[in-house]
C-alpha cells in the first residue's frame, strides 16, 4: 500500500542532514541503516552503504532510482543456484566441454614448437 500524498514521501532527515551543502564526487560512503527511505533528487550522485542485516553494500543512486527505497539495492539473501538432476547434467557437460577446449589448445600450442626445435 502506498504512502498518502497528504504525508508526502518518508525521506530520512538524518540522511538529508548528511549529504546538505556536500558534492557527490567528494563525499564518503554514508552509511545508513534506513532501507525504507525514498531516494529523493537531492540523493543523485551519493554513495550510500545500506545495511542488509550483514553487511553495508554500496548503492551508489542515479537518476532512474528516485522515487524508489534504498532497500531495494541491497539484497538481504544470497542467491546460489538452482538444483536438480538437470542441472547436474548440464553442468558436467560443461566442464567436459571446457576440458576438451583446454586440451585442443594445449596441442596447438605444444605442435609448433615441436616444429621448431627440429630445425
Amino acid at each position: 500500500m502506498a504512502r498518502s500524498l497528504k504525508k508526502g514521501p518518508y525521506v530520512d532527515e538524518r540522511l538529508l542532514k548528511k549529504i546538505a551543502g556536500k558534492r557527490p564526487e567528494d563525499a564518503p560512503m554514508i552509511k545508513t541503516w534506513s532501507r525504507s527511505c525514498q531516494i529523493s533528487p537531492e540523493m543523485v550522485g551519493f554513495l550510500f552503504g545500506v545495511h542488509n542485516g550483514r553487511a553495508h553494500l554500496e548503492v551508489r543512486v542515479t537518476e532512474e532510482m528516485v522515487g524508489h527505497r534504498l532497500g531495494e539495492f541491497s539484497p538481504t539473501r544470497k542467491f546460489i543456484k538452482h538444483g536438480g538432476k538437470m542441472q547436474k547434467e548440464l553442468e558436467t557437460k560443461k566442464k567436459e566441454a571446457e576440458i576438451a577446449a583446454a586440451k585442443s589448445a594445449k596441442a596447438e600450442v605444444a605442435g609448433p614448437v615441436a616444429g621448431a626445435a627440429k630445425k
